[in-house]
């Protein structure tokens, strides 16, 4: 795999694509882990046939219509009604049970299900809320905000409709009560969906909401690297209430956010929110009691004080408040090289004053604010030549009448803690390091599997697609079948009607040539329609001349302006009567002639004129 996205280009190249998608369309996918994400990228620059980042860049410019498609690819929407069904039966049976307990009747509730994508975990806590409240209170009491990065899921999110291969994971009795079935598709009720607010946020640059007891986002941290995963996980944290749960997929486990958060269900991915720590008062009583003794009594005290003081571990010198040195233990003799005849004398003349730390300033801060400074981390070369870390404490001394009479200054060796402290911070780096990776590894292969549930998912539908298209190519092929059966009877019939006309004509044809006398047929518009042999041979005009052209306009021997009336009072007439007239005209060879025209009406079945035949003998 590594090998073929190398094809497509350097890393470079890669981020600059990612830049370009966050300046034009504000999503930054830099959080996303990598490699999932180029294979991603990779894919649907294959749709589009570009063979580099580079050059799928450039496409992105020339064609803005891309970044639809693109995000449709990079957000991947895998997500079902109570997914995980024993997360969420320890989240009905522990969490909310302890938000409801922590809370008065009449307070309100308010849940964030972020990365909601198509709202299926949305309604799902939304219903085993309303099971658990009644309906009622739930209406009253509920608010839940649901966010993603992805319009087209928040827009089918909002719809709140499902096919039925999507509500699998309900009970009868949830169908029938939370939602709406009509023609195969359920909806969620609506009374409760007004109770669900949906809105598009970026969980890497938004601010988070506020005062929520119940946070989920399940199966969305997987696709983000530590850095951006460890930002989110903060925004959460704030957006919690002090006693609040936060709800994860089963590839999230935050085994290196305890800082945070801490497990309440492990195996359910269940977390709750681990308070911040304020200041906190500390109030020390200290009590003196004594009564009265003897010299030697009091001089035994006296020594065994200056003795406890001088065996102390902590190397420690006390001085008065005009700076003498009064006291100085074992420890702080061997620590910084002082000898007894360095009591009685000015702090300000010994180089403890000023190495390894600068006291002198420290002590006026302390008399000042009469209350103890602490310098941390102090570094300092032993006599012998050992390096050292103390942690200097500078504590102020009063009398009864609360003056200050000097201060006490403390050298705590904190060598042996610095040392566990660093071994400590680098085992649980490296402790850090491999659950990151174990995490890591768990989240890739989680994100391959949605990867390749949605690419199932796609394969379903493309199957489906194909399956309707040859159902109807079958349907088409069936009924191309039936109308080229019902041509082919058509055409059988006009084949017999054309040879029934045929005949006809060809009778028709035989009876004019029978006529001893020329034959022509003229319609109501006197437009001729038969013309005969005889006819041709009387005036000398063949049919192709005659057939078509208006009767009274033809250019022969016949007077045909005579003929007008008598054709007139055929067409008029309501009786097939005959009218006979005899004319002076030429014939074709220039001889005159007197001829007998008989104009009959041509009556259709109907009784009705459709023109005249003109017998001409």
């Amino acid at each position: 795999m590594t090998s073929n996205l190398e094809d497509f280009g350097d890393a470079a190249d890669f981020r600059t694509l990612l830049n370009y998608v966050r300046s034009n369309r504000g999503f930054d996918f830099t959080g996303y882990k990598q490699p999932s994400l180029m294979r991603r990228v990779t894919r649907r620059m294959q749709t589009v046939g570009v063979t580099s980042f580079s050059e799928y860049t450039d496409y992105l410019e020339v064609h803005p219509d891309e970044f639809q498609y693109l995000f449709n690819t990079l957000l991947i929407n895998v997500t079902a009604f109570f997914r995980d069904s024993t997360s969420w039966q320890a989240l009905r049976n522990e969490v909310v049970p302890a938000i409801l307990h922590s809370k008065e009747d009449t307070d309100p509730i308010r849940v964030w299900s972020a990365g909601c994508a198509s709202g299926e975990e949305t309604y799902s806590i939304a219903m085993m809320l309303a099971e658990m409240l009644g309906v009622e209170e739930f209406q009253s009491r509920v608010k839940i905000y649901a966010t993603d990065l992805d319009e087209d899921a928040l827009t089918e999110a909002r719809q709140a409709t499902y096919s039925k291969h999507k509500i699998d994971g309900l009970s009868e009795a949830q169908l029938k009560e939370f939602f709406d079935h009509k023609d195969g598709v359920y909806t969620f009720s609506k009374e409760l969906r007004r109770l669900v607010i949906f809105g598009r946020h970026d969980l890497v640059q938004d601010a988070p909401i506020s005062r929520i007891d119940l946070l989920l986002c399940r199966n969305t941290l997987m696709y983000f690297n530590a850095e951006t995963q460890g930002r989110i996980l903060t925004r959460f944290h704030f957006g919690l209430n002090d006693n609040g749960y936060l709800f994860l997929g089963k590839a999230e486990m935050l085994l290196t956010h305890t800082d945070l958060f801490s497990p309440v269900q492990l195996k359910g991915r269940i977390f709750t929110k681990v308070p911040r720590l304020t200041g906190r008062d500390r109030l020390l009583i200290m009590a003196q009691t004594g009564r009265e003794a003897s010299p030697d009594v009091l001089t035994d005290q006296l020594h065994l004080l200056e003795t406890a003081f001088d065996v102390s571990p902590v190397a420690r010198i006390v001085l008065r408040h005009d700076g003498v040195l009064v006291l100085a233990n074992q420890r702080v003799r061997v620590l910084f090289g002082l000898s007894p005849q360095d009591i009685g004398r000015p702090l300000q003349d010994l180089e403890l004053s000023y190495r390894p730390v600068e006291l002198r300033s420290c002590l006026e801060e302390t008399y000042k604010r009469r209350r103890p400074v602490t310098l941390s981390d102090i570094a300092w070369q032993t006599p012998r030549g050992e390096t050292v870390f103390l942690e200097v404490q500078i504590a102020p001394l009063f009398g009864h009448d609360n003056a200050i009479l000097g201060a006490s200054i403390s050298f705590i060796d904190i060598t042996q803690f610095k040392r566990l402290q660093a071994e400590l911070e680098h085992a649980n780096q490296e402790l850090e390091m491999a659950y990151e990776e174990l995490q890591s590894t768990n989240e890739e292969l989680e994100t391959t599997n949605e990867e390749l549930q949605s690419t199932n998912e796609e394969l379903e539908t493309t199957n489906e697609e194909l399956q309707s298209t040859n159902e109807e190519l079958e349907t088409m092929n069936e009924e191309l079948q039936s109308a080229n059966e019902e041509l082919q009877t058509l055409n059988e019939e006009l084949q017999r009607s054309s040879g029934d006309l045929n005949k006809s004509n060809t009778f028709l044809e035989c009876v004019f040539a029978s006529l001893k006398g020329g034959v022509a047929v003229v319609n109501r518009d006197l437009q001729v329609q038969i013309w005969n042999t005889q006819a041709e041979d009387l005036w000398g005009l063949r049919p192709e001349e005659v057939v078509g052209q208006y009767f009274l306009n033809l250019d022969m021997g016949l007077p045909v302006a005579q003929l007008r009336q008598p054709i007139r009072d055929c067409l008029a007439s309501t009786v097939a009567d005959s009218v006979e007239l005899t004319v002076q005209a030429v014939n074709r060879k220039g001889r005159s002639l007197s001829c007998r025209i008989t104009c009959t009406p041509l009556v259709n079945a109907k009784k009705q004129v459709q023109g005249v035949i003109l017998i001409m003998e």
